[in-house]
Parts: structure tokens; sequence; C-alpha cells
């Protein structure tokens, strides 16, 4: 880090009485986030990062004309997930407002809770039993399609289904278990942190809970000879042999990006757990045809979602997950890929819509974790964002989109949800929350 830094930690926004209407200072905001772009040096690219070594010129372009520096979106006390830095982003304290991302994806399925339901983020995964050890031999099993893995979990809900289990399916590999009444200080860890290892301490967790154990060895069971595994290993592909639940937790109660800043706005996005969050903060999550949520997912049709809700919203939130993949693959090239056609295919293409639009705008890019290739999970750090204001732009000429170059500013948001109102213009406006109110 810089030895000099402009710390921006503003105090939390104190109670204030309703205000009738916010006056915002441009007409239009979009967030345009690249998930896990964040990267260490990497030999094999001179000791470049994936930012550095990645043609960009339209984050670049953007950098030279905005305020450029980096965010701390993971607090001291959370994991570097998605959940957490996201939630950060979108200007929520972590700290006060996370739960677990379980109750975020079961927002974005229109599953209800309960207060005293848990939900669990439930992957489909590939384990290997040898020894009486057990081995996670791929977190996703083998990126296995919505389609297929639709069949599996539906299949398996049917049986599984009881006053206290409901299994929900969503998108490949992603899926959610709630149980009703349940605990939450269960020790679950995330399946992509251990990719190729043993996890047989982990797996033991789960024997601790006879009930969700149960549904587990179900699962394994039920699981075995179902003819969609059956035909994946015919064709030489993993099969999706067992269920992993984690990241649990009950719902969160926040008050609404609308409630608190009088804009409308929508989330644009392929997995559920991102589509959840925009939901918890009052944003509508339109489905985009060809959004998948892996390398292979339309870029160009979330810049065109984008720019539709836009002409309707306030304020739009786009997640592209590629860039985050690519890093728990540990494919340098294709995180190199994933980050020039972000920038190619989204950036550059909204960049032009809203100045087509001929009204104020601001545009922010920036992206919520580290996902080095390295170590195929994510990590620490302060991450690169950039804020554009078409109404005032800046003058950084020698300026690129990285992490080295965020670091050179001297500015680094310390409290990551601050960055939100920064980029609005305008503070917070208080809401009382009522934690009894269902969603």
């Amino acid at each position: 880090m810089a030895k000099e830094k402009e710390v921006i930690q503003n105090q939390e926004t104190e109670s204030e009485e309703q205000q009738e209407k916010m006056t915002h200072p441009v007409e239009k905001y979009i967030i345009l986030l690249g998930d896990g772009m964040g990267d260490f040096p990497i030999e094999e690219l001179g000791g470049k990062t994936v930012l550095e070594a990645a043609r960009t010129p339209l984050m670049d372009r953007i950098t030279r004309m905005g305020e450029f520096g980096l965010l701390k979106t993971i607090p001291d006390d959370k994991e570097p997930g998605s959940d957490v830095a996201n939630m950060s982003i979108l200007g929520y304290d972590p700290i006060k407002y996370y739960t677990g991302r379980g109750p975020l994806e079961a927002a974005a399925m229109d599953v209800s809770m309960n207060p005293e339901d848990v939900a669990f983020r439930c992957n489909l995964v590939t384990l290997g039993f040898r020894e009486g050890r057990v081995f996670m031999e791929d977190y996703s099993a083998g990126h296995i399609t919505s389609e297929e893995a639709g069949i599996l979990i539906n299949d398996l809900a049917k049986l599984i289904k009881s006053r206290s289990f409901e299994l929900f399916p969503g998108v490949s590999y992603r899926h959610l278990l709630l149980w009703r009444g349940g605990p939450e200080g269960i020790a679950t860890v995330p399946p992509h942190d251990y990719t190729g290892h043993d996890v047989t301490e982990a797996w033991r967790v789960y024997e601790d809970e006879p009930l969700l154990y149960e549904v587990l060895k179900k699962a394994i069971n039920f699981f075995h000879r179902h003819p969609v595994n059956e035909t994946r290993q015919s064709q030489g592909k993993l099969p999706a042999n067992a269920l992993w639940p984690w990241g649990q937790g009950r719902r969160p109660v926040v008050a609404t990006i609308p409630q608190q800043y009088d804009l409308e706005g929508s989330v644009i996005a392929a997995v559920d757990l991102i589509k959840g969050l925009g939901i918890w903060a009052g944003l509508e999550a339109p489905e985009v045809k060809g959004a998948t949520g892996f390398l292979d997912t339309d870029y160009g049709a979330k810049a065109r979602a984008a720019l539709r809700e836009l002409d309707t919203k306030d304020l739009v939130f786009l997640h592209v997950e590629a860039p985050d993949e690519a890093g728990h693959l540990g494919n340098v090239q294709e995180k190199i890929k994933a980050v020039e056609k972000f920038d190619r295919e989204v950036v550059g293409p909204v960049f032009e819509g809203l100045k087509s639009m001929g009204v104020p705008f601001r545009m922010m890019v920036v992206t919520d974790h580290y996902t080095p290739v390295s170590i195929k999970t994510h990590a620490r750090g302060p991450v690169p964002f950039v804020i554009y204001d078409s109404m005032d732009p800046k003058n950084n000429p020698d300026a690129s989109f990285s992490e080295a170059a965020a670091e050179k500013t001297g500015i680094i948001y310390e409290q990551g949800y601050r960055l939100m109102p920064h980029f609005i213009g305008v503070e917070p406006r208080y809401v009382e929350l009522d934690p009894k109110k269902k969603k």
C-alpha cells in the first residue's frame, strides 16, 4: 500500500426525519462488477496480474476520466466471499447485516423464510470415498448443466421433503436447502475452497447433526444409480454424487435502496446469490437469456438488458461471474479472456449506450474480491474501483485499471459500504426496520 493515503471513513448515518424527496446529482447510475477479477502477480505473465496483462482499453479509458482508488470490501472478521463483498458494494455493512449466503439465494428463488428458518446454499458436488476418507473431487460436479441438475434435485426433493427440510433447484451446481427451525451455528465450509483436498473433517461436521446427515446419506444413495449420473459417466463426465450444504443463515432485515435513496433499480446477474442480494436491497431481477454464471455467459445480452432497464430505472447493478469461475479453475488464459470480454462486451457498450441517452450519469467499474489462479479460491485485499461522472470527468492521463495503479492513487475506502452513498451523491435515509415482517 502507498505510504500516504486518503483514508475515507465516514461515520454511520445518524437517525433523521424522513425526507419527502431526495435530490440526486445525476439521472442514471450503473455499477459494472467483474467478479473475482483481482489477482496476484503471475510468473507466466512476467509478474503481471490478470488485470495488468489483459487488454482492457475501455476500463482504462474510464479510469483516465474517473475517480480511481481502492476499496476494502471484506471486513477483517469476515471470510472473503462474493456474498460479503457484494453486500459492501451495495452499501450494506456486512458486520451488521450479513447472516449467510443461503437466505440471499432463497430470495432469488422466491423461497419464503420464517425468522426461525435456516437456508443453506447447497452444491451438487463430486466426492471421492477412499480408505475411510472423503475427498472433494469437484465442487461443481464438473459444472453440471442446469437441465441435468434440475432433474437430480427435483427427484431428490420429493424423497427428502418433510416438515423440516425442503430442497429447491437453482442454476448449474448451485441449489438451496431449507431447514425449518434449524440451527445456524454449524461450522460448514465452502466446497470451492477444497477442490482436490481431503474433506473428511469437514464432512464429519454434518454427522454431528443427525437430521441433516440423514438427508445427505439419502442423497448419496439416490444419486449413485440415477440415470443422469449414469449418462454423465458414460460420456466421461464427473457424476453429481453428493450434496454439500454451506453458507447457511437466517433471513436478514435491511432497508432497501428505494427506501434509503429514492432510487428504483434492477440487478442483472446469472447467479442466485447476487440476484437474491439485489432483491433484498429492493431491486428487480429480470431474467437474461444466455446468462449462465460461467465462462460461456452471454456478456452482450447482459449489457443490453442493463440498458433496457435504465430506460425506466434509476440504478442498475450488473454482475459478471466468469472471471471468478476462471480463477477457481486456476486457468490464467480463461481469466484473461473473461476480463477482456467484460471490457469489450459490457463496459464499452454500456458506456456508449449511456452517452447516447443524453442524460447525466455515473458509472462505477469494480471487482468484489481477489480470486487468484494460483490458489483457486478467494483472497483478501483491497480491490480497484473507478467512478466516472459524466458531469465531472477527471484527468488521470497515465492511469490504467489494475490493482497496483489503484494503490498508487493513495485513495482507499477502508469501510467498503461507504462507497455507495459517495457514488449516489447523497447520504442514505434512516429507515425504521421491522424484523417480524415476512419476506
